[in-house]
């Protein structure tokens, strides 16, 4: 039975009901907005939209920068019982054109600095009608009306919206497309209720969001880990949301977090990395209650060197963009470094043979099931995936984990990523963590090529950290001196940087074909003969 609920009346209005209303919501590069000012800019925003003829359920795709306008774009099309599409800022303008020709935007949105690519994707989309653009210049696209942001606010000025459109709990609310590492995206279908969910569980009874939390978030607003982290969780909570549009940098973000006096400090293994190799100053992090991460595993080596050096917790999870957020968390004061922590109050998970019975004890490894209200109703048009991926309540996740004695779940990498190597199973996580202990390493990624036999061998690619030199053999050595001799790589590539989807995840697929193009395939050896032979 549906019942009356809008996700974006929801994370403003009830702010005001409940005396809110002059509290800071949100914090951007040009100011802030109370929640008295950001629920009235989203009723703005979303009369502009209805006055360029948007519809309930008709999708809104926006290409933005993490700033105010791609906030209230997102809220305002949802407050009007449109589908808001947040869409990545990273690609290109032929990768954008896939997205708003899937979707059947009517409306596209977009920043300046992204005009390229929004405009060849405006110009090669049928149903689109509208493209806008923050800043002083209108996009100019044969065939579509283009206006400048301010001119579609003045569209809406004679007909204002006060009240948000009757959607159900049912309803469509949000479309965010997966980062496609492997195929084409795919838009997971979100409802409104999805938002409410991920707020009452991870928001409250992992993170414990409140009133006078400050949420900074490296992961962009564009797809789901960062929607959480710089809109929902916050508002839903009356919190504070501070909004960055520049790209990662840890001084930058160090910047921040001690100017607006951050508490809760969101990113991935690609930034904690990196912001633990720049070595800053303890104090710029005083105010931190929490670290979180997601994305990838995070390294025990990052957990416990954050901890040391800035004075604050990592507390890694694993979530999904079907799933809207994390489904699997750490929680503060008992974080099990290595693991991804323990379900989420709200969820239940499950781990599979590949015969598709359930793991019922600890240390046997399976494929990762999640059930919960926030699972999405599945991918737009795409009927084939969703009769694999969704199982009844269940979602496939394509993750192998295995449940440690404690309850906690360590992920072993996706289901291709899983190496045999000799005829025994190896984790790429087990080894990365391993070449992570190096000092001389920021970053490893370990991926399976076929040796001249045509048997998996594990090949390590890395980053070295600021000044540091890398000595593939001795890397190989250290490998050998903390695991099983089998599963030490057999060979070690330095790159510059590891490729990467626009969300932010390893696209190992790229890395396994640049070393089966490499001229240094990995050699079959006498000792690979021995420990194949037991």
């Amino acid at each position: 039975m549906t019942e009356p609920f809008n996700a974006a009346a929801y994370l403003t209005e009830r702010r005001l009901e409940a005396g809110n209303g002059d509290r800071v919501a949100l914090r951007h590069p040009r100011g802030a907005h109370t929640y008295t000012e950001l629920t009235a800019e989203v009723r703005r925003v979303a009369a502009g939209l209805a006055a360029i003829g948007v519809h309930p359920e008709e999708r809104v795709l926006l290409c933005m920068a993490d700033d105010v306008e791609l906030a209230t774009g997102i809220l305002a099309a949802m407050y009007l019982g449109a589908v808001a599409v947040p869409a990545s800022t990273m690609l290109t303008g032929g990768e954008l054109t896939k997205l708003v020709v899937d979707s059947r935007a009517r409306v596209l949105l977009g920043s300046p600095q992204f005009a390229d690519a929004v405009t060849t994707a405006a110009a090669a989309a049928p149903d689109l009608h509208h493209v806008v653009l923050t800043g002083d210049t209108a996009p100019d696209v044969a065939g579509r009306t283009g206006r400048t942001w301010d001119e579609l606010l003045a569209a809406g000025a004679d007909a204002p919206v006060t009240a948000p459109y009757a959607t159900w709990d049912e309803s469509p609310a949000l479309w965010l497309y997966t980062s496609g590492t492997t195929g084409t995206p795919k838009g997971a279908m979100h409802r409104h209720v999805d938002i409410r969910h991920v707020c009452e569980t991870y928001g409250t009874q992992v993170l414990g969001v409140g009133p006078d939390d400050v949420c900074l978030s490296v992961a962009k607003l564009f797809f789901a880990y960062g929607l959480g982290n710089s809109l929902l969780f916050p508002l839903a909570a009356g919190a504070t949301a501070v909004l960055e549009p520049g790209r990662p940098n840890p001084h930058r973000y160090a910047d921040l977090v001690a100017e607006h006096g951050v508490t809760l400090f969101f990113g991935g293994p690609s930034f904690w990395g990196p912001l633990l190799a720049a070595d800053l100053p303890r104090d710029r992090f005083a105010t931190v209650r929490s670290g979180v991460s997601a994305g990838e595993a995070l390294p025990p080596r990052m957990f416990h060197g954050t901890l040391k050096r800035y004075g604050f917790e990592i507390l890694d999870g694993i979530g999904s963009t079907e799933a809207l957020h994390i489904f699997i968390s750490n929680v503060a004061g008992k974080v099990v470094p290595g693991s991804s922590g323990f379900p989420v109050p709200g969820y239940e998970v499950q781990l599979r043979r590949t015969d598709g019975t359930v793991v019922d004890g600890p240390g046997e490894p399976g494929m990762l099931y999640v059930a919960g209200e926030s699972i999405c109703t599945g991918y737009w048009c795409r009927t084939a995936v969703n009769r694999a991926v969704f199982q009844g309540e269940w979602m496939r996740t394509g993750d192998q984990y295995v449940r440690n004695e404690d309850g906690s779940y360590t992920c072993l990498g996706r289901a291709d990523d899983v190496l045999k190597v000799g005829g025994i199973w190896v984790s790429p996580t087990e080894v990365e963590t391993r070449l992570l202990e190096h000092p001389a390493l920021a970053e490893a990624v370990v991926v399976g090529v076929p040796d001249a036999d045509g048997l998996d061998k594990p090949v390590a690619f890395v980053v070295p950290r600021p000044g540091a030199t890398v000595d593939p053999d001795e890397v190989v050595a250290f490998c050998r001196a903390g695991l099983a001799a089998f599963k030490r790589p057999r060979l070690v590539v330095e790159v510059a940087e590891l490729p990467r989807t626009a969300t932010g995840k390893i696209q190992r697929y790229r890395l396994r074909a640049l070393a089966a193009a490499s001229a240094r395939p990995p050699t079959p050896t006498a000792e690979d003969a021995a420990e194949a032979m037991g």
